[in-house]
Protein backbone atom coordinates (compact mmCIF):
# COMPACT_ATOMS: atom_id res chain seq x y z
CA UNK A 1 0.00 0.00 0.00
CA UNK A 2 1.03 3.67 -0.81
CA UNK A 3 1.09 6.36 0.92
CA UNK A 4 -1.67 9.36 -0.77
CA UNK A 5 0.66 12.63 -1.03
CA UNK A 6 -0.30 15.97 1.07
CA UNK A 7 -3.11 17.03 -1.44
CA UNK A 8 -6.40 19.09 -1.96
CA UNK A 9 -9.91 18.38 -3.66
CA UNK A 10 -10.85 20.86 -5.26
CA UNK A 11 -12.91 21.56 -8.70
CA UNK A 12 -11.75 20.98 -11.60
CA UNK A 13 -11.04 24.12 -14.63
CA UNK A 14 -11.50 23.81 -17.97
CA UNK A 15 -7.25 23.98 -17.93
CA UNK A 16 -7.09 20.90 -16.03
CA UNK A 17 -8.25 19.01 -19.04
CA UNK A 18 -5.28 17.56 -20.17
CA UNK A 19 -4.11 16.08 -16.51
CA UNK A 20 -7.59 15.16 -15.61
CA UNK A 21 -7.64 13.04 -19.22
CA UNK A 22 -4.25 11.45 -18.79
CA UNK A 23 -5.13 10.80 -15.16
CA UNK A 24 -8.52 9.06 -16.36
CA UNK A 25 -6.99 7.03 -19.40
CA UNK A 26 -4.32 5.65 -16.85
CA UNK A 27 -6.21 4.58 -14.20
CA UNK A 28 -8.88 2.94 -16.19
CA UNK A 29 -7.34 1.58 -19.34
CA UNK A 30 -4.33 -0.08 -20.61
CA UNK A 31 -1.43 -1.60 -18.91
CA UNK A 32 -0.44 1.20 -16.16
CA UNK A 33 -4.36 0.32 -15.01
CA UNK A 34 -3.24 -2.82 -14.19
CA UNK A 35 -0.60 -1.58 -11.60
CA UNK A 36 -3.91 -1.27 -8.79
CA UNK A 37 -6.87 -2.88 -8.51
CA UNK A 38 -9.52 -0.99 -9.83
CA UNK A 39 -9.27 -0.74 -13.85
CA UNK A 40 -11.29 -1.35 -17.06
CA UNK A 41 -8.42 -2.67 -18.81
CA UNK A 42 -9.07 -6.29 -18.79
CA UNK A 43 -12.52 -5.39 -19.99
CA UNK A 44 -12.13 -2.52 -22.28
CA UNK A 45 -9.35 -1.70 -24.39
CA UNK A 46 -10.54 1.82 -25.71
CA UNK A 47 -10.60 5.44 -24.78
CA UNK A 48 -12.14 6.12 -21.70
CA UNK A 49 -13.15 9.34 -22.68
CA UNK A 50 -12.83 11.70 -25.28
CA UNK A 51 -11.24 15.16 -24.77
CA UNK A 52 -14.31 16.49 -26.19
CA UNK A 53 -15.96 14.80 -23.87
CA UNK A 54 -14.20 16.20 -21.21
CA UNK A 55 -14.44 19.25 -22.13
CA UNK A 56 -17.74 19.38 -22.59
CA UNK A 57 -18.44 17.84 -18.90
CA UNK A 58 -15.89 20.83 -17.59
CA UNK A 59 -18.28 23.15 -19.01
CA UNK A 60 -21.35 21.53 -17.82
CA UNK A 61 -23.28 23.91 -15.06
CA UNK A 62 -24.83 20.19 -13.98
CA UNK A 63 -21.39 18.74 -13.02
CA UNK A 64 -18.51 19.11 -11.28
CA UNK A 65 -15.23 17.17 -11.15
CA UNK A 66 -13.51 16.89 -8.10
CA UNK A 67 -9.52 16.44 -8.33
CA UNK A 68 -7.32 15.50 -5.31
CA UNK A 69 -3.93 17.39 -6.12
CA UNK A 70 -0.77 18.60 -4.97
CA UNK A 71 -0.16 21.78 -6.96
CA UNK A 72 -0.51 20.94 -10.70
CA UNK A 73 -0.01 16.97 -10.13
CA UNK A 74 -3.36 15.13 -9.91
CA UNK A 75 -3.71 11.90 -8.00
CA UNK A 76 -7.47 11.46 -8.49
CA UNK A 77 -11.32 12.78 -9.32
CA UNK A 78 -14.75 12.26 -8.81
CA UNK A 79 -17.39 13.94 -11.16
CA UNK A 80 -20.82 14.42 -9.63
CA UNK A 81 -23.20 15.35 -12.03
CA UNK A 82 -26.64 17.04 -10.80
CA UNK A 83 -29.82 14.90 -12.34
CA UNK A 84 -32.42 16.12 -10.70
CA UNK A 85 -33.63 18.73 -7.30
CA UNK A 86 -32.81 15.22 -5.18
CA UNK A 87 -30.65 13.04 -7.42
CA UNK A 88 -27.28 13.14 -8.03
CA UNK A 89 -25.05 10.65 -10.95
CA UNK A 90 -21.02 9.35 -9.65
CA UNK A 91 -18.87 8.71 -12.28
CA UNK A 92 -15.30 8.86 -13.08
CA UNK A 93 -13.68 8.06 -8.98
CA UNK A 94 -10.35 7.00 -9.99
CA UNK A 95 -6.84 7.12 -8.24
CA UNK A 96 -3.91 6.74 -9.57
CA UNK A 97 -2.96 2.98 -9.50
CA UNK A 98 0.10 3.30 -7.48
CA UNK A 99 -1.42 5.25 -5.14
CA UNK A 100 -4.91 2.98 -5.23
CA UNK A 101 -5.42 1.21 -1.47
CA UNK A 102 -4.00 4.28 0.74
CA UNK A 103 -7.59 5.81 1.45
CA UNK A 104 -7.71 8.46 -1.66
CA UNK A 105 -10.50 7.08 -3.35
CA UNK A 106 -12.78 7.27 0.17
CA UNK A 107 -11.98 10.99 0.40
CA UNK A 108 -12.76 11.34 -3.19
CA UNK A 109 -16.01 9.64 -2.33
CA UNK A 110 -16.87 11.44 0.92
CA UNK A 111 -16.12 14.72 -1.18
CA UNK A 112 -18.51 13.80 -3.75
CA UNK A 113 -21.35 12.59 -1.47
CA UNK A 114 -20.56 16.06 0.92
CA UNK A 115 -20.71 18.47 -2.00
CA UNK A 116 -23.98 16.46 -3.31
CA UNK A 117 -25.97 17.08 0.29
CA UNK A 118 -24.61 21.25 -0.36
CA UNK A 119 -26.77 20.99 -3.49
CA UNK A 120 -29.81 19.77 -1.46
CA UNK A 121 -29.11 16.37 -3.28
CA UNK A 122 -31.33 13.18 -1.29
CA UNK A 123 -29.65 10.56 -3.19
CA UNK A 124 -26.45 9.36 -5.07
CA UNK A 125 -26.69 6.49 -7.62
CA UNK A 126 -24.56 5.21 -10.43
CA UNK A 127 -23.21 2.32 -12.65
CA UNK A 128 -20.74 0.11 -12.20
CA UNK A 129 -20.23 -2.93 -14.69
CA UNK A 130 -21.87 -5.93 -13.84
CA UNK A 131 -18.81 -7.82 -13.48
CA UNK A 132 -16.41 -6.08 -11.45
CA UNK A 133 -17.67 -7.59 -8.10
CA UNK A 134 -14.68 -6.36 -6.06
CA UNK A 135 -15.74 -2.61 -6.80
CA UNK A 136 -19.24 -3.06 -6.62
CA UNK A 137 -18.43 -4.61 -3.14
CA UNK A 138 -16.25 -1.68 -2.29
CA UNK A 139 -18.95 0.58 -3.04
CA UNK A 140 -21.85 -1.53 -1.02
CA UNK A 141 -19.17 -1.38 2.17
CA UNK A 142 -19.54 2.36 1.25
CA UNK A 143 -23.25 2.33 1.79
CA UNK A 144 -24.46 1.68 -1.71
CA UNK A 145 -27.11 -0.95 -2.74
CA UNK A 146 -27.90 -2.41 -5.91
CA UNK A 147 -31.51 -0.94 -6.85
CA UNK A 148 -31.63 -3.97 -8.95
CA UNK A 149 -32.21 -1.76 -12.01
CA UNK A 150 -29.48 -3.00 -14.76
CA UNK A 151 -28.49 -0.74 -17.42
CA UNK A 152 -27.16 -1.18 -21.07
CA UNK A 153 -23.58 -0.34 -22.13
CA UNK A 154 -23.28 2.77 -24.26
CA UNK A 155 -21.28 1.11 -27.19
CA UNK A 156 -23.05 -2.38 -28.31
CA UNK A 157 -20.09 -4.86 -27.46
CA UNK A 158 -19.69 -8.69 -28.27
CA UNK A 159 -20.07 -9.85 -25.77
CA UNK A 160 -22.71 -7.39 -24.29
CA UNK A 161 -21.49 -5.33 -21.26
CA UNK A 162 -24.39 -4.52 -18.34
CA UNK A 163 -24.15 -1.71 -15.82
CA UNK A 164 -25.41 -2.42 -12.16
CA UNK A 165 -27.59 0.66 -10.33
CA UNK A 166 -26.29 1.85 -7.42
CA UNK A 167 -27.85 4.24 -5.06
CA UNK A 168 -27.29 5.60 -1.58
CA UNK A 169 -29.46 7.92 0.25
CA UNK A 170 -26.88 10.83 1.69
CA UNK A 171 -29.25 12.18 4.80
CA UNK A 172 -28.79 16.22 5.28
CA UNK A 173 -25.56 18.35 5.03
Amino acid sequence: MNEAPTLIICAARPVDAPALKDLLEAAYRGDSARAGWNHEADILDDERITRAELDALLADPAVTVLTARDGDTMFGCVAVTRKSETLAYLGMLCVRPDLQSAGLGRRLLDAAEDHARALGIAAMEMTVIDSRDTLIAWYERRGYARTGETRPFPVLRDPPITFVVLEKPLGRA
